[in-house]
C-alpha cells in the first residue's frame, strides 16, 4: 500500500500542448539544453499536424503552469520524440515516465510501428527511463552534444518497436 503523503507524484495532469504554451516550453527547455529552442521554434512545430505533445500541470491552479512536457512527431507509421523536459523543481517524481506513457498510448491509437529518440549518452536518468520502457540503442552520433564547458558527448539513437 502506498501512502498518499509519501507519493512522489503530486497528481500531475497531462494535457495536450497548444501553440499558446510555446513560451513556457522554451523556458523549461532552457533549464537543461545548451542551445534551447526558442518559443518561435515551438510555435512552428506545434502548428504542424504531424506533431503532438503533452504538458504536465497540477490540478487546481488558476493559470496553466507547466512542470514538464514531451513533444513528438508521427508520420507514416513511425514516430520520434522531438524533445522532452521536466522543470528542475518537478524532477524525480515519475513525470518523465508519465509523459512517455501518454505518448506511447497516443501512438498505439495511431497504429504507429516504431518510436525513435536521441539521448545524450551522459544523461543517465533518461537512459534508465528509456531502457525501462523497452528502447534499445540502434545508432550513435559521436560528438553530437556539447555541455556548457564545451565537453562533447555522443547522441544515442534509440528505438522501441510498438507492435
Amino acid at each position: 500500500m502506498r501512502l498518499p503523503f509519501l507519493s512522489r507524484d503530486p497528481g500531475y495532469v497531462l494535457q495536450p500542448l497548444a501553440v499558446r504554451d510555446s513560451a513556457a516550453l522554451s523556458q523549461i527547455h532552457a533549464e537543461d539544453f545548451v542551445r534551447p529552442w526558442a518559443a518561435a521554434e515551438f510555435e512552428s512545430l506545434l502548428s504542424q499536424n504531424t506533431v503532438f505533445g503533452f504538458g504536465a500541470t497540477l490540478p487546481g491552479t488558476k493559470r496553466r503552469e507547466l512542470h514538464g512536457f514531451v513533444l513528438a512527431r508521427a508520420v507514416a507509421g513511425e514516430a520520434e520524440i522531438l524533445t522532452i523536459a521536466v522543470a528542475r523543481a518537478a524532477r524525480r517524481r515519475g513525470l518523465g515516465r508519465k509523459m512517455m506513457d501518454a505518448v506511447l498510448s497516443r501512438l498505439h491509437a495511431l497504429r504507429a510501428e516504431a518510436l525513435f529518440l536521441e539521448v545524450d549518452e551522459a544523461n543517465v536518468a533518461a537512459l534508465g527511463l528509456y531502457r525501462k520502457l523497452g528502447f534499445r540503442e540502434v545508432g550513435r552520433r559521436d560528438g553530437y552534444y556539447a555541455d556548457r564547458s564545451g565537453r562533447r558527448s555522443a547522441a544515442l539513437v534509440m528505438r522501441r518497436d510498438l507492435r
